[in-house]
């Protein structure tokens, strides 16, 4: 039985998930090591795999696979008089007690405050590389230069 023939985009993305999977950097050189193939074949898939929405590029040269999940059902809650809430995820309805909600939102509260420190530590690291970048041009702003000299040190 002849093996089946993955396309080299096909390697290309096998071989990124691979590598992120198992929390390694993927960079067209881990790619080259790990798949074989020329680097020029590599930035011609990857750059295909970017614009088709399957890879992310996270920084010049560096990879990560694009999380692909259907679309979004639209959500509901509400609470009825007595007490019970009805939870409506597209087509499927929760009938909840309300000491089940209270329960249901504990869980998700985890998720609601992990929503909450993506966005600060993303907002946190840009404040940092930006003081990083006003300090470095300070530091050579500030840097005394050397004195040019002057018609006088040339007759000395």
């Amino acid at each position: 039985m002849a093996a089946v023939q993955r396309t080299t985009k096909q390697q290309i993305l096998d071989a990124v998930h691979d590598l992120h999977n198992i929390e390694q950097m993927v960079t067209r050189e881990a790619l080259r090591e790990l798949t074989g193939l020329a680097l020029t074949i590599i930035d011609d898939r990857l750059a295909t795999l970017v614009d088709e929405g399957a890879l992310i590029r996270k920084s010049r040269g560096v990879f990560v696979p694009a999380i692909l999940h259907p679309p979004a059902r639209p959500i509901s809650k509400t609470m009825m008089p007595d007490g019970m809430v009805k939870i409506e995820i597209g087509d499927t309805v929760l009938e909840l007690t309300p000491r089940e909600d209270r329960m249901l939102a504990g869980v998700q509260a985890g998720a609601a405050l992990q929503f909450i420190g993506v966005g600060t530590e993303q907002d946190v690291v840009q404040v940092v590389a930006d003081l990083r970048f006003k300090v470095r041009e300070l530091e050579r702003s500030s840097k005394p230069k050397a004195p040019s000299p002057t018609p006088e040190d040339d007759d000395a």
